[in-house]
């Protein structure tokens, strides 16, 4: 009997999982599974694959299943499909881990109540990766559960660059900046040695993380530095669906003058906005890239006007740039976008290679080019099994040992 630990990542409709096996540190050529459950609250779909990406999984749910039940239908296929692995634990993405929480940790009720009372910080987010956690605990009350922190890699920004210019007893509350995407942004800098050299590795490097929803991280050392998401996911870049930056006299007037509520300048600026709001036409950067309709070309055009201004201004906080990653979903995929971008940074020294870029190539500059520009693809789910191992192995004993704290076969 081998020991596994799951990987869940929960959204409001869908949520992803992995297996990695535990007698070792977990690798992304160790991996057992992926997929993931979509459509929750109506017909899930449950697929999964294995690591080569053959299918191994690819079916429906019964009408209206809700996370538990889709949770409870991942477990049962674990345990038929891998029944000689175990699991001991079970690692979960958390967007928002406030000041409190800035490493992973355990998961016991006093956590759920301080990670339950940062909703507000995280409204899309926080309760659907919390409801996952509930579920698990209903369904294997006795598993370790770790939560691992979105907001915990930012925690090396200093009390300067995370603070808001208000009262500072606001200040003493928590109104402060996190950031986000911490996951990701630990993982490339996790493997930049091994990409661009130890050397250039501890050098001054901006990573873009491009997808639904998008962010810089200035980085050095492999420390964050700065970056462009605040007090909560919905500062910075403009997104999918999210604003982005916004002057704060914007929300006032649509409560004072367009008599809006809360809730619905809420929903305004979290889910009608971004790419989604300025094109009318979708939220998808494949199809506002594919379409000639201008509000289209001008939502992808704001999306690379904004990624410059805040190029530059990660590249003011590290005093410089030495190499430029792409990575998430559009950073990693959609070259017209990295074409653009790197075009509009020439200043900062990067010089495009656009063959290299049109063919996905890890480097995507020129040799000789002031500054590199790269493409890495990000593991969040790897992160987290790696965490979730660590912690495990910190009690003094290996994960194969942990089957008194309720390991159950997978």
């Amino acid at each position: 009997m081998s020991d596994a630990i799951l990987v869940l990542n929960a959204g409001s409709s869908s949520f992803k999982f992995s297996l990695f096996p535990a007698h070792e540190s977990p690798s992304r050529q160790g991996i057992l599974c992926e997929g993931e459950c979509e459509g929750i609250g109506h017909r899930v779909h449950f697929k999964a694959k294995d690591r080569a990406g053959a299918s191994l999984a690819d079916e429906y749910l019964a009408e209206g299943a809700s996370h538990e039940d889709a949770l409870a239908a991942l477990l049962r296929w674990l345990e038929t499909r891998f029944q000689g692995d175990q699991l001991v634990a079970a690692g979960h993405r958390v967007v928002h881990g406030g000041s409190l929480y800035t490493a992973p940790v355990l998961i016991d009720a006093s956590v759920m109540a301080g990670l339950r009372g940062l909703i507000p910080l995280a409204p899309l987010h926080q309760p659907h990766n919390l409801a996952a956690i509930d579920a698990l605990s209903k369904l294997h009350p006795a598993l370790p559960q770790i939560a691992c922190f979105d907001t915990a890699f930012h925690h090396t920004q200093s009390e300067l660059t995370t603070a808001f210019a208000l009262p500072r007893g606001l200040a003493a509350e928590g109104i402060r900046r996190y950031g986000f995407h911490g996951l990701s942004y630990e993982y490339i800098a996790s493997v930049l040695p091994d990409i661009l050299g130890p050397g250039a590795a501890d050098g001054r490097v901006v990573v873009a993380h491009l997808g639904s929803g998008a962010s810089l991280c200035a980085i050095r050392s492999r420390n964050s530095v700065a970056t462009t998401m605040g007090f909560t996911a919905l500062d910075g870049l403009p997104m999918s669906r999210r604003c982005g930056n916004l002057d704060p006299g914007v929300v006032l007037y649509l409560m004072q003058a367009k008599g809006m509520t809360v809730t619905e300048v809420s929903h305004l600026l979290y889910n009608e906005s971004g790419l989604f709001g300025v094109s009318g036409i979708s939220d998808d950067m494949r199809t506002l890239l594919a379409s000639d309709d201008p509000s289209a070309k001008q939502a992808v055009a704001l999306f690379v006007y904004r990624i410059g201004r805040e190029l530059g201004s990660m590249a003011a906080a590290l005093g410089g740039i030495d190499a430029l990653v792409f990575t998430a979903g559009i950073g990693e995929h959609a070259a017209e976008i990295r074409s653009r971008v790197c075009v509009d940074a020439a200043w900062l020294g990067v010089d495009l290679d656009q063959r290299a870029n049109l063919a996905g190539a890890a480097m995507i500059s020129r040799a000789g080019s002031r500054t590199s520009a790269w493409v890495i693809p990000t593991d969040e789910d790897l992160m987290i099994a790696l965490h979730a191992w660590t912690l495990l192995n910190a009690g003094g004993s290996p994960p194969g040992s942990h089957g008194n704290h309720g390991s159950s076969k997978a």
